[in-house]
């Protein structure tokens, strides 16, 4: 199974995790899916101080600028396989 196929079965077994992980795990599960599937950040920050979800979203996702889209999804598929057990 080559490496995009691996990626799309954990982003699909991600929804389906017995436990929700906490939510510093999903801020890294977002930003590797983001930087795997996207790659570096390709946006503005949000705008509305108040918006620490967004914020923290971005960050994480600017966090990862310069790693490669490969290393982001073997990252992304390691994750998902942890928190299966």
């Amino acid at each position: 199974m080559d490496l995009k196929t691996q990626f799309e079965q954990a982003a699909a077994d991600s929804k389906t995790l017995t436990e929700k992980p906490g939510n510093d795990v999903l801020l890294q599960l977002y930003s590797l899916y983001k930087q795997g599937s996207s790659g570096d950040v390709n946006s503005d920050p949000p705008s509305n101080p108040f918006d620490f979800v967004g914020k923290a979203k971005y960050d994480a996702w600017a966090a990862l600028k310069g790693k490669s889209a490969e290393a982001a999804m073997q990252e992304y598929i390691d994750l998902v396989k942890k928190l299966k057990g």
